[in-house]
């Protein structure tokens, strides 16, 4: 194996795994590794989500620019690299539905955003009751809105096949590996590997998803931060409900300033259709068993009470949401009966398997609110990417370009090539359309 590297990525998610494909293109010269702790790419987040490419209407147009922008562009991208690799990609919409007057008024504001957001006129529509029963017979809602311009996808194996355009590239990927330490060493960074083996780097790209923050604390970064993870639940629906709906379903957020969704009726890129996410509070970003949250319980909460994350956690607001989703988890009827609202004919009986359960991790300033965006860190030698939730599988490749980008403008390490043809694009188009506005 080899030891000296000119670029490090710690995190082998679909953002990782896409910058080490644009750097795979641009820098050919340049050694380039991606170091991921779990035995594929893809095997966290990135792999257990809701396999959407999302429209961006959900998305403030002046407080998400960036990841909306992202969004509206990542539909166009997957689309065509799923074409080029014969991947599974489906156009196949979505509905997000009011069930009260109050929910009518978010969907409006989200249609002035989706326009904002660069979605035309034939992208989204919104609808009163009795146009949407003409469409979806099953449910029911006071309006919905009908995004069209919505897909499904299987991200597993996007963030697989790209990992494999790069290493044909000549990136190492070092799977199944931890990194135990991270420190400066004679003007290079010194990373130590599953406690044992070392390897030395120029540069460290840190998109470790729900490690980030721990990553970036430990070279000194974002102290002012901490994480609070999540892990979103699924139930799946048995075979009879496969052809309930045309399309997945959203409901109108009750509480938009916090990481708790209403739970959705998701079809899947195979047909197949779930319940969920749910938002419950674990300790860990691998929390998905009791045993895991048991051993990070105490760490978790030293660290979380010594942070801005203890107003948070204090926060009345908070506690009772937090308690309704630990409800959902011990309880499978609660979790489906907020389903129930939009599409009566689900009966919990019938509901008996669980689906595949993914952590988010969101970000908590000192003030102990949750931070809204993405939050991209320069520092000296290192770039460290926190906060990058969803829809951050659906941008991942226009995001991956623009930080590609960024690196390259600041002179880091240059770029051989910015008008390099990367697969089915000119990363200098890519740019062109990302930057744009």
């Amino acid at each position: 194996m080899a030891h000296n590297f000119d670029v490090v990525i710690i995190g082998g998610g679909i953002l990782g795994t896409s910058l080490s494909y644009f750097l795979s293109f641009l820098n050919k010269s340049k050694k380039v590794a991606v170091i991921e702790q779990a035995q594929n790419v893809a095997f966290h987040t990135s792999g257990r989500n809701t396999g959407k490419v999302h429209a961006p209407y959900l998305y403030n147009p002046e407080k998400k620019k960036l990841f909306a922008n992202a969004a509206f562009h990542g539909f166009d991208m997957w689309e065509k690299y799923s074409k080029l690799h014969d991947l599974p990609f489906k156009k196949d919409g979505v509905i997000e539905v009011a069930l009260d007057r109050k929910g009518i008024k978010v969907l409006e504001k989200y249609l002035r955003w989706a326009k904002q957001n660069g979605l035309e006129e034939n992208d989204i529509e919104l609808m009163d009751k009795s146009e949407i029963k003409k469409i979806e017979p099953e449910i029911k809602c006071e309006a919905a809105l009908y995004v069209y311009r919505d897909g499904s996808a299987d991200y597993s194996a996007y963030t697989e096949s790209l990992m494999k355009d790069s290493k044909d590239n000549g990136t190492t990927f070092l799977l199944d590996t931890k990194v135990t330490e991270t420190k400066k060493e004679n003007g290079k960074w010194k990373i130590t590997l599953n406690e044992e083996h070392e390897i030395f780097t120029e540069f460290l790209i840190n998109a470790a998803g729900g490690e980030a923050v721990d990553i970036a604390h430990n070279v000194g970064v974002a102290t002012e931060l901490t994480d609070v993870h999540f892990r979103g639940e699924y139930w799946k629906a048995p075979k009879q409900y496969n052809k309930l709906t045309k399309t997945s379903i959203y409901s109108v957020p009750e509480f938009p300033d916090y990481p708790f969704l209403d739970p959705h009726w998701i079809i899947r890129v195979d047909g197949s259709c779930e319940i969920g996410p749910n938002a419950v509070p674990v300790f860990s970003p691998y929390g998905y068993n009791k045993a895991e949250n048991i051993k990070e319980f105490v760490p978790k909460m030293l660290e979380m009470l010594g942070s801005g994350a203890r107003k948070a956690i204090f926060d009345k607001q908070f506690q009772e949401l937090a308690m309704n989703e630990i409800q959902s988890s011990m309880s499978k009827s609660t979790m489906v009966e907020r389903v129930k609202r939009f599409l009566p004919k689900i009966d919990p009986e019938k509901i008996v398997e669980k689906g595949t359960a993914g952590i988010r991790s969101s970000i908590i300033n000192e003030k102990g609110k949750f931070e809204p965006d993405v939050i991209l860190l320069d520092d000296e030698a290192s770039f460290h990417i926190l906060n990058y939730n969803s829809p951050g599988a659906t941008g991942a490749l226009p995001f991956a370009a623009h930080i590609v980008n960024h690196l390259h403008k600041s002179g880091l390490f240059s770029s051989e090539t910015n008008d390099a043809q990367c697969g089915p694009w000119k990363f200098s188009e890519i740019i062109e359309k990302i930057e744009k506005k």
